[in-house]
């Protein structure tokens, strides 16, 4: 915690989970888009690690497994501020990263080795502030694309299944094949769904799990840096829906980072529905709400919702 900036040296009882560990782990959960549940699961352990590490500690190259960490979201942010797309800021130096790190070498004369090391780091620290602070060429080119592909009827719709909630995400699956035949159900752990759908090339990728809440929140890929402008389109939508069909259950759209909304390469959410109890006794009504909010984004993906619909 104190490597990650969010606990003080020597303020914590040693060797000791106490109430300002507690604290400061709740701080780092909310800072990094995890769920604030105040305990150190393996996926906050995870990105404890990977917040350990600053741009310019260590080369970055593209191996497998990916290397992870924040100094790639930190590359990820400055070459995107300065128009060098390398998709969504992840965290995860893959193939789009490795091509942007080139295409920056090559516009700075840099030996074109697609590896960030001291040059490029340097190079980054001599321009980054042409760059601007804004979210940078990649939420623009997320814009653009979902644009050009309105009203198609071929795009490739996943939606995926968690727990007691699984039978909501194939009713959507199943009535959503009937006006785009490219649509398929995927069950799994978040990993696995997260790669079928990068695999199977799938525009926009529909999650369905149980909440422990009392309300639905649907979850879109938000960091400090990046925000997924189809997400947060399509999990406003899908809340407004619910609000029409459910009146009943309260609704938000909130940004998160969790593995389905990382991993995913395409716009995304995950349906957090809740209370279980009465989503479950209305569960036609909830997937009629998802199915209708992902049929009108896919025709008007940056659109609102019209109240008439």
């Amino acid at each position: 915690m104190s490597t990650a900036g969010f606990l003080a040296p020597q303020t914590a009882q040693a060797s000791e989970f106490c109430r300002v560990t507690h604290a400061a782990l709740i701080a780092f959960q909310d800072a990094y888009g995890l769920k604030t549940t105040g305990e150190c699961d393996e996926l906050t352990w995870s990105l404890l690690n990977e917040a350990s590490w600053h741009l310019g500690d260590r080369l970055l190259y593209l191996r497998s497994p990916n290397l992870r960490g924040d100094d790639i979201a930190e590359l990820q942010t400055s070459l995107s501020r300065l128009g060098f797309d390398c998709g969504r800021v992840d965290g995860i130096f893959g193939p789009r990263t490795a091509r942007s790190v080139k295409a920056f070498q090559q516009n700075c004369g840099l030996t074109e080795n697609e590896i960030c090391g001291p040059e490029v780091v340097k190079a980054l620290g001599d321009v980054g502030g042409h760059g601007g602070t804004g979210a940078g060429i990649s939420a623009v080119r997320e814009a653009e694309e979902l644009v050009s592909q309105a009203n198609r009827t071929d795009r490739r719709v996943v939606t995926g299944q968690f727990g007691s909630m699984s039978h909501i995400g194939h009713a959507v699956g199943r009535m959503l094949r009937l006006s785009h035949p490219l649509a398929i159900t995927l069950a799994g752990d978040a990993n696995e769904q997260a790669r079928a759908a990068n695999t199977w090339g799938a525009d926009v990728y529909v999650g369905v799990e149980p909440s422990p809440d009392e309300s639905c929140t649907i979850y879109f890929y938000q960091v400090p840096t990046f925000t997924s402008v189809g997400g947060q389109s399509l999990a406003n939508r899908i809340v407004q829906h619910l609000d029409q069909r459910l009146p009943e259950v309260r609704a938000r759209a909130h940004g998160l980072r969790i593995p389905i909304l990382r991993e995913t390469k395409m716009p995304a959410v995950l349906c957090s529905l809740g209370p279980q109890n009465l989503v479950l006794q209305r569960s036609q009504a909830a997937a009629d709400a998802i199915l209708a909010a992902v049929v009108s984004w896919l025709e008007r993906p940056l659109d609102a919702v019209d109240e008439s619909e």
